[in-house]
C-alpha cells in the first residue's frame, strides 16, 4: 500500500499506540510509539485504579461494582470446587506457567549448523495470562504472547517474546487488574453469569470498552499478504510486525481494510496454488451461527457465505481441497442457558450426529453445500484433505485428521483416558456415505503440519507432535500415510516440545525436503531451546539455546527473510 502523507496513524488498539511512518524517497522508517511497560497487579483488595477520564458518578459506580465483586462474587468463588480443566493450580503448573516479556537477545548459542533454508523468523503463539487468575482458568484463556526466534546463515540467532497488545490486554494493563470475562474457565454456572453481568455493567457505564473486541489472539499464526496475523476464535486477527532486529510489535486489530467485523477462527487456510485465504467465523449468540469467507491473495474479500446451523458449534479448524472447503459440525457446542443450570456453556451434545459440510470454494451461497454424517467423531484439528475418484467413479473427499475421544475431554473433568488418534475419513459425494478408519493407534498424535506447498493435495507424509504424556509433547512423529509407518524423533528424557513447524527446503522440492522445528523445554535441566530436525532423516541438525524459559504454547509458523522484506506496515 502506498502512503501519500508524511505521517499516518495506523489501526490502533488504544489512542496511545500509534505508528509514525516517515517517507523518504528511498526507504520507509517505522518509529513505534510503545505502550508503557505492563505493570504487575496490585495486592489483593487494592482499590480500583481509576483512569483519569472517569467522572465522579463513574467512580462511584466503579466502587460499588468492586464492592459487589470482592465481597460477594469472589468470596463465593473461593468456596467453589473447580474441576481440573479450569483449576489454575493445574492449568498453570510447571512450564505451563506464564513468563514476562523479553526484549531481543542476540548472539544465542547454536549447537550444530542452521540450514541455509531456515533463513527468517520462527514465531510461535501461546496463552500467557498477564495477571494471576482470580477464579477458574482454562489453558486457552491466557493472553496471547508471540515468541520469535530469528535464524540466519553463519549460525546467527536471536530471541524475543512480546504480548500481543489486544484491546483486552491494553485495558487490563491500564486498570492493573483482570476485568474481561474468561470465555472458558471463568464462565461456569451462576457465578459465571455474575461475572458477565459485572463486566457488561462496567461496559455500559464506560469503565471498559468492547468496541475494539474482547479476544486474546493466543492460538494461531498465519502470514498472509504481507502481514503476520495472530488469531483466536473470539475476535478479529491482530497484525504483528516483525522488526529488523527480531523484535515483534502489535500494529493493531486487523479487519481486512474494513471488509469484515466478524471474529475469525484460529486456523485460516492459504491455498498454495492461488495464494487465496479461506476462513470461518462462528457466533455463539445469534444466527447465522457460521460464516465462510474467501479473500484473494491481495486481501480483497471475494466470498461471504452464510451457513445455517441448528445450534452454535465449536469449530476450531477446517480443511481445504483443490475445489472445496470441508467444514466440521461436531457434538461440542455452545448453549448459554447451561449456565443458568450451573454448568459450562461449552458442552457435549450426545444427541447430535457429527457431520462434515462440503462447500465449493467459489460458492455464492450455501444452497449446494453437501452434509455427510460421520457419527461419533470430534476433530479439534484437521491436517489436510484432498479429492480422488474411487473404483465406481464416485468423487471422494479424503480428510486426514486426529479424532479425539471423549469429545469434550479438554473442556471437562472427565476421568476417561483421552485419545487423539490419527485417522482417515472418506466422504462419498455421490452416496453421502462416510468411512472412518484409524491410521495410527496407541499413540496420541496432535498439532502438526504437512508441507504447506501440498496443502489441499494428496500427501505421503504428515508431521505431528507425539502428545504423550498428555498434554505434554515428547517428540515428533513422521507418518507415511501410504505405508502407515511412523518414524519418531524424541526430544529426550524429561524434554517436551510442541507443534512441529515444517519449513520446505529451497533445493529439495519433495515432501520430505525440509526441516522441522519446535521449541523444547528440558524440565530436568531447566533449560529451553529451539530444535531443528532434518525432515527426511528425522535427525537433529541444530539446537538454539534460549536464555530464558519458554512456556508450552500452541501454534507457530515460519516467516522467511524474503517475506520479512515484503511486510506491510498498515
Amino acid at each position: 500500500m502506498l502512503l501519500h502523507k508524511s505521517t499516518r496513524k495506523v489501526q490502533s488498539i488504544s489512542p496511545s499506540f500509534t505508528c509514525k511512518i516517515l517517507n523518504n524517497q528511498s526507504k520507509t522508517t517505522v518509529i513505534p510509539r510503545r505502550l508503557p511497560p505492563i505493570r504487575p497487579p496490585p495486592p489483593p483488595g487494592s482499590p480500583y485504579t481509576f483512569p483519569p477520564q472517569l467522572n465522579p458518578l463513574q467512580k462511584l459506580a466503579a466502587f460499588a461494582l468492586d464492592m459487589v465483586e470482592n465481597s460477594v462474587v469472589t468470596e463465593l468463588e473461593k468456596k467453589q470446587k473447580l474441576n481440573r480443566s479450569v483449576d489454575p493450580a493445574i492449568q498453570l503448573e510447571g512450564n505451563f506457567a506464564p513468563v514476562q516479556e523479553s526484549p531481543v537477545q542476540h548472539g544465542l548459542e547454536v549447537v550444530g549448523t542452521i540450514p541455509a533454508a531456515v533463513d527468517g523468523v520462527y514465531v510461535r503463539n501461546g496463552a500467557n495470562p498477564l495477571f494471576s487468575p482470580t477464579n477458574g482458568h482454562h489453558l486457552f484463556d491466557g493472553d496471547g504472547m508471540v515468541h520469535a526466534v530469528t535464524l540466519s546463515a553463519g549460525n546467527q540467532a536471536s530471541y524475543s517474546c512480546r504480548f500481543t497488545k489486544t484491546n483486552r490486554l491494553v485495558q487490563e494493563s491500564t486498570l492493573r487488574r483482570p476485568v474481561f470475562p474468561k470465555p472458558i474457565g471463568g464462565l461456569h454456572g451462576h457465578l459465571g453469569l455474575a461475572r458477565l453481568a459485572l463486566f457488561f455493567t462496567r461496559s455500559l457505564i464506560g469503565l471498559v470498552s468492547v468496541s475494539q473486541g474482547m479476544g486474546v489472539a493466543n492460538a494461531g499464526l498465519v502470514y498472509f499478504n504481507g502481514r503476520l496475523l495472530a488469531m483466536s476464535e473470539d475476535d478479529l486477527p491482530y497484525h504483528i510486525h516483525i522488526t529488523s532486529n527480531g523484535d515483534t510489535e502489535t500494529i493493531g486489530r486487523f479487519d481486512f481494510d474494513g471488509q469484515i467485523k466478524d471474529p475469525l477462527i484460529a486456523h485460516p487456510k492459504v491455498d498454495p496454488a492461488t495464494g487465496d485465504l479461506y476462513t470461518l467465523s462462528y457466533n455463539v449468540v445469534k444466527k447465522p451461527y457460521l460464516k465462510f469467507f474467501k479473500f484473494d491473495k491481495c486481501g480483497k474479500m471475494s466470498r461471504e457465505v452464510l451457513i445455517s446451523l441448528e445450534q452454535p458449534t465449536m469449530i476450531h479448524d477446517f480443511a481445504i481441497t483443490e475445489s472445496h472447503v470441508i467444514i466440521p459440525d461436531h457434538q461440542v457446542a455452545f448453549k448459554m442457558s447451561e449456565m443458568i443450570r450451573g454448568r459450562s456453556p461449552v458442552f457435549h451434545d450426545p444427541n447430535k450426529v457429527s457431520r462434515f459440510g462440503i462447500l465449493s470454494k467459489n460458492a455464492a451461497d450455501e444452497s449446494r453445500i453437501k452434509w455427510i454424517d460421520v457419527p461419533d467423531c470430534f476433530c479439534f484439528h484437521m491436517w489436510n484433505a484432498y479429492e480422488e475418484i474411487n473404483e465406481n467413479g464416485d468423487k471422494i473427499i479424503v480428510v486426514i485428521t486426529s479424532c479425539m475421544t471423549p469429545p469434550c475431554a479438554i473442556f471437562s473433568d472427565s476421568d476417561d483416558l483421552l485419545r487423539s488418534e490419527l485417522s482417515e475419513i472418506r466422504l462419498n459425494l455421490k452416496t453421502s456415505e462416510s468411512i472412518r478408519k484409524v491410521i495410527v493407534s496407541g499413540m496420541n498424535l496432535e498439532v502438526g503440519q504437512v508441507n504447506k506447498h501440498r496443502l489441499g493435495l494428496k500427501t505421503q507424509y504428515i508431521y505431528l507432535a507425539i502428545a504423550d504424556p498428555w498434554p505434554k509433547c515428547s517428540g515428533i512423529a513422521k507418518v507415511n500415510l501410504l505405508t502407515r509407518k511412523v518414524t519418531k524423533f524424541l526430544y529426550g528424557e524429561e524434554k517436551f516440545g510442541g507443534e512441529p513447524c515444517f519449513v520446505p527446503s529451497k533445493e529439495d522440492k519433495g515432501e520430505e525436503g525440509g526441516f522441522l522445528m519446535s521449541l523444547v523445554r528440558d524440565e530436568k535441566g531447566q533449560k529451553s531451546e529451539l530444535v531443528i530436525v532434518n525432515a527426511s532423516k528425522m535427525k537433529q541438525v541444530a539446537s538454539i539455546k534460549i536464555p530464558t524459559r519458554v512456556p508450552y504454547g500452541f501454534h507457530g509458523t515460519f516467516v522467511s527473510s524474503q517475506e520479512l522484506r515484503k511486510q506491510s506496515l498498515c
